[in-house]
């Protein structure tokens, strides 16, 4: 044992000294310091700093009873959302999503912005929506990483919504993780930031709707290959989205997939279980056959049906709950 800590003890020396010497550290991509009024022009949304990102939107036929601004997880971009925009569009939700910076089509493809950057955009995209959008419901919907941005906004800046949707919320941070995994990726952010990684030696299981993920695998804008530090950036972001869900007062449905292989339960339940059920209107809803993404499973009409319900009348029983396809958190688990 001794021996094996005094190798671990010098690997790590060694990789310290070698990150001092090559000058090696993450690289993010910060926002500019230009300053402009934000704006939606020709299928881009146009950012506080100037910064050009690409929008997709799904609109119902008739005025919208009820607009959802959708935010993308990690790798993603904003075609996620497409198949319940479509069936929400149709049932009169405006749907409005965009690629944010570092991902999809947008600059800076595979480089981490910064949580704040990904702050800003999404209030200066929340008050054009309301603009365009003056006096309909607006509700924030975070997948994953899209939900520790959404809560991050929250917290910082001066977002207001009607409510928000966290689908799989990442919020399993460096106070979750086992040490060694702590100081394998700072070590590897200060000293390989360039180097990347497919995960996919990992054998997770994102989904049960296998051609959605063959699909993603066949999609050019979505990232396969990850850097060291986008990786580290992103525990960061993680780790303050679960720092601030107490300071949570929007009205709030948490989604989680028992089958989830990405964010551990017990993370989603530390976080989010303190303030259910006091005297905030935070509702935690469990799918026993759900994966990572709920909304694109197999079952995924069922998300769909209890987000449309909830928006409408957040007092209402969800569709799943009667039919018995999922269960309401009600205590100690």
């Amino acid at each position: 044992m001794k021996l094996l800590l005094s190798r671990t003890l010098s690997l790590c020396s060694a990789l310290l000294l070698l990150g001092v010497l090559c000058g090696c550290a993450p690289k993010f991509i910060p926002p500019e310091k230009l300053h402009v009024t934000p704006s939606l022009i020709a299928g881009q949304f146009v950012s506080f700093d100037g910064t050009r990102l690409p929008v997709q939107r799904w609109l119902p036929t008739g005025a919208p009873r009820a607009v959802i601004i959708a935010l993308h997880g990690f790798n993603d971009y904003s075609h996620f959302i497409e198949p319940a925009a479509t069936w929400w569009s149709r049932r009169g939700i405006a749907v409005y999503a965009y690629d944010q910076r570092g991902f999809g089509a947008s600059l800076n493809h595979g480089y981490w912005p910064g949580r704040q950057a990904f702050a800003l955009d999404l209030n200066a995209f929340v008050a054009l929506i309301r603009q365009r959008h003056a006096g309909v419901p607006v509700y924030l919907l975070g997948e994953s990483m899209g939900a520790a941005v959404v809560l991050e906004a929250l917290a910082e800046t001066s977002v207001r919504v009607d409510g928000v949707i966290l689908s799989a919320p990442a919020v399993w941070g460096w106070h979750a993780m086992p040490i060694w995994q702590q100081w394998g990726l700072r070590l590897a952010a200060y000293t390989i930031p360039w180097k990347r990684f497919t995960g996919s030696s990992l054998g997770v299981v994102a989904s049960d709707n296998r051609a959605m993920l063959i699909a993603l695998g066949r999609d050019p804008l979505v990232i396969k290959e990850t850097r060291v530090d986008t990786i580290y950036g992103l525990v960061n972001l993680m780790q303050e989205a679960s720092e601030v869900v107490p300071k949570l007062t929007s009205p709030a449905l948490i989604l989680y997939g028992e089958k989830d292989q990405v964010i551990p339960r017990a993370a989603v339940l530390d976080a989010f279980a303190p303030v259910v059920g006091a005297g905030r209107a935070v509702r935690l809803q469990f799918y026993s056959n759900g994966y990572h993404m709920l909304l694109r499973d197999l079952q995924a009409e069922v998300v769909w049906r209890d987000v449309l319900v909830w928006m409408l009348d957040r007092e209402a029983p969800l569709p799943s709950q009667s039919e018995g396809l999922s269960r309401l958190f009600q205590g100690d688990k």
